[in-house]
């Protein structure tokens, strides 16, 4: 009798832990080294969420700060704001001026950006109302930004380990 109940207990705990593993647990960012693939964060987020990488232009030496908007399993680049004109900033842009920066809305929809953070530039990563600083996180490393769905239970563990 004693090992039936055991039995039963068993695999109603499993079923459970079964159950919450496939029901949806919403999205989240992944930030994950470009050759390795190793995740070095994993931040929930929601359609609408702001998230931004903000460095120093390393030739300019002035602030720039790439918006995007999660948009499903897509972040849409939704503004760019940068002090100067410089290599790779969007000279031919119809950008605006405002509080001392030029900005503008560029399109772009992605399903992955590739970053490649430095100790000139020092990348900072913003999610929401949480920034992190993203060459401390990588050592400097090349990594890709993507939104992935999650189960409850990736978002449950997820939320332990940020």
């Amino acid at each position: 009798m004693r090992r039936r109940y055991v039995a039963v207990t068993v695999l109603v705990a499993l079923l459970l832990i079964g159950t919450v593993a496939a029901l949806p647990g919403g999205r989240a960012l992944v930030v994950e080294d470009a050759e390795t693939g190793e995740q070095y964060l994993t931040v929930p987020v929601e359609d609408g969420t702001t998230v931004a990488l903000e460095y120093m232009h390393s030739v300019e030496k002035t602030r720039v700060y790439d918006e995007y908007t999660v948009r499903g399993d897509h972040l849409e680049m939704t503004r760019m704001e940068f002090e100067s004109f410089g290599w790779g900033l969007p000279s031919g842009a119809n950008v605006t001026w405002q509080d001392g920066m030029y900005v503008f809305d560029p399109p772009g929809n992605y399903t992955r950006v590739t970053v490649s953070p430095g100790d000139v530039a020092g990348h900072n990563l913003h999610v929401g109302g949480e920034t992190y600083d993203l060459v401390a996180r990588t050592n400097g490393r090349s990594v890709h930004l993507y939104v992935t769905r999650r189960s409850s239970f990736g978002a449950a563990t997820d939320r332990l380990n940020t």
